[in-house]
């Protein structure tokens, strides 16, 4: 129904009704969409993501983590103690997950939109399967720290300890500490440039990187945002839609800057917390032939019903191939929005 009279006859009138009945609405070709949410985190990830095969593991990086030699000072004449063969690389392991989305398109659907859809529905399924899938994964970067089958989240990987269903990649954070992240307690007070700076610096010394930006909830961000009032800075990232449909959601990232190093908010992170990242190492991997693709429509005649439905594939995980580099800071305070 429409929204107050306009141009139009007041509602429930003879008139009304009359010119109802004869006129059609002036549909917008066009489906906004205003269920999903843009989150940077994604978006770097998508942009900087890596192609994985098959195997037992599909995902195995070699890593070093200990000196495969040592060196010695001498004298005039130039001895040396005999070298000790010393373990220094190791193998990080991860397997892929998979994300279903069925699209269906059933019964008579075609036949009673042929030729008068404004938005075909079955268009309408597929673009938003892309836009569905990239919004579950998006939160489960952010929140899953149990669930075997889908991504392994920012809480373990970038942690001191050990996951809760293992060691993270295979290798035992307790017994090697060069796998673990640095970890910071806030202690309920507001995000400044000082301390996040303080925490950079952390990190810097930690991991002998500079992280490459940072995320934190909005609430956590719009407090940080409040210590630059005056004097803000900002870097604009231009962003895309979860997918290249027109009607697709769109994004730009407004970042603050600290020390060179941009911090994002994003939906999706628990407020109060603030994650420094480096994509140097932290990845997407994407099978080479799951990256959202369609299985093609199969009917559904054998399951007595007229119609046809598909699926959308992803085969995915998040990799973190060097910890160290990254930081988790908790207890923030933050606001409510």
């Amino acid at each position: 129904m429409p929204i107050g009279g306009g141009i139009l006859p007041a509602s429930g009138t003879s008139q009304y009704n009359e010119l109802t009945y004869v006129t059609r609405r002036a549909f917008i070709p066009k489906l906004v969409v205003q269920i999903y949410n843009s989150t940077p985190l994604m978006a770097a990830l998508i942009a900087n993501s890596q192609s994985a095969t098959g195997g037992v593991s599909q995902v195995t990086v070699p890593v070093q983590g200990s000196q495969f030699v040592n060196a010695q000072w001498s004298d005039y004449s130039g001895s040396f103690a005999q070298p000790a063969v010393q373990q220094g690389a190791y193998n990080a392991e991860f397997n892929l997950k998979l994300m279903i989305c069925p699209v269906p398109f059933l019964g008579m659907e075609g036949a009673v939109q042929q030729d008068y859809a404004v938005i075909p529905l079955i268009e309408a399924r597929m673009n938003d399967a892309t836009n569905v899938m990239m919004d579950a994964m998006a939160y489960s970067l952010y929140n899953n720290t149990t669930n075997n089958q889908q991504f392994i989240g920012l809480p373990a990987a970038v942690s001191s300890s050990n996951p809760s269903a293992g060691n993270y990649g295979g290798i035992d954070r307790s017994t090697y500490a060069w796998w673990q992240s640095k970890q910071y307690a806030a202690g309920s007070v507001n995000p400044t440039r000082q301390n996040v700076l303080q925490y950079i610096s952390g990190t810097v010394k930690n991991g002998a990187e500079v992280p490459s930006f940072g995320v934190c909830g909005f609430g956590t961000w719009t407090l940080l945002a409040q210590d630059y009032v005056g004097q803000e800075q900002y870097v604009i990232t231009p962003g895309h839609g979860f997918d290249s449909d027109a009607n697709g959601p769109q994004a730009a990232f407004r970042a603050l800057m600290v020390a060179g190093v941009p911090i994002y908010p994003d939906p999706y992170c628990p407020e109060g917390t603030l994650y420094l990242l480096n994509s140097n190492y932290l990845s997407l991997y994407i099978h080479e032939q799951g990256s959202f693709v369609f299985t093609g429509f199969e009917s559904t005649l054998p399951n007595w019903q007229i119609g046809y439905v598909g699926a959308v594939l992803t085969i995915a995980e998040l990799v973190s191939t060097k910890p160290k580099s990254m930081t988790k800071v908790t207890g923030y305070n933050s606001l409510s929005l």
